[in-house]
C-alpha cells in the first residue's frame, strides 16, 4: 500500500499549484481522502477532505475559496488545486486515506514541499 504525492514546489505569492496523490495497493475509491499540511514548528492541520462519491468536500477556513480538492477514482488519484497562494501556505503537504470514514487515517504519503515566496 502506498500513497505518493507530487506537484509541490516553489511559487510566488498569488500563484497556483496542483498537487496529486496517487494510490497503489488499495482502491482509494472506498476511502475518505484528505490533504493535510505541516509548517515548521506547527502541528499538522487538516486542509481539505473529500467523501467517497466526491459530492461532499470540506475545507479549513484558511483555504476556503482558494483550494479545491477532487478525486479521480478511475485513476486512483486525489488532487488539490491551490490558487491565490500565500506565504502562510508554505508547508509540507500530505495526503491521507481514511478507509472507514471514522477520521482515522490508516495510510499516509511521504509529503511534498510547497513554498510560497517572492
Amino acid at each position: 500500500v502506498q500513497l505518493v504525492e507530487s506537484g509541490g514546489g516553489l511559487v510566488q505569492p498569488g500563484g497556483s499549484l496542483r498537487l496529486s496523490c496517487a494510490a497503489s495497493g488499495f482502491a482509494l475509491s472506498r476511502s475518505v481522502m484528505s490533504w493535510f499540511r505541516q509548517a515548521p514548528g506547527k502541528e499538522r492541520e487538516l486542509v481539505a477532505s473529500i467523501r467517497i462519491t466526491g459530492a461532499i468536500t470540506n475545507y479549513a477556513d484558511s483555504v476556503k475559496g482558494r483550494f479545491t480538492i477532487s478525486r479521480d477514482n478511475a485513476k486512483n488519484t486525489v488532487f488539490l488545486q491551490m490558487n491565490s497562494l500565500k506565504p502562510e501556505d508554505t508547508a509540507v503537504y500530505y495526503c491521507g486515506a481514511d478507509r472507514w470514514g471514522n477520521a482515522v487515517y490508516e495510510y499516509w504519503g511521504q509529503g511534498t514541499q510547497v513554498t510560497v515566496s517572492s
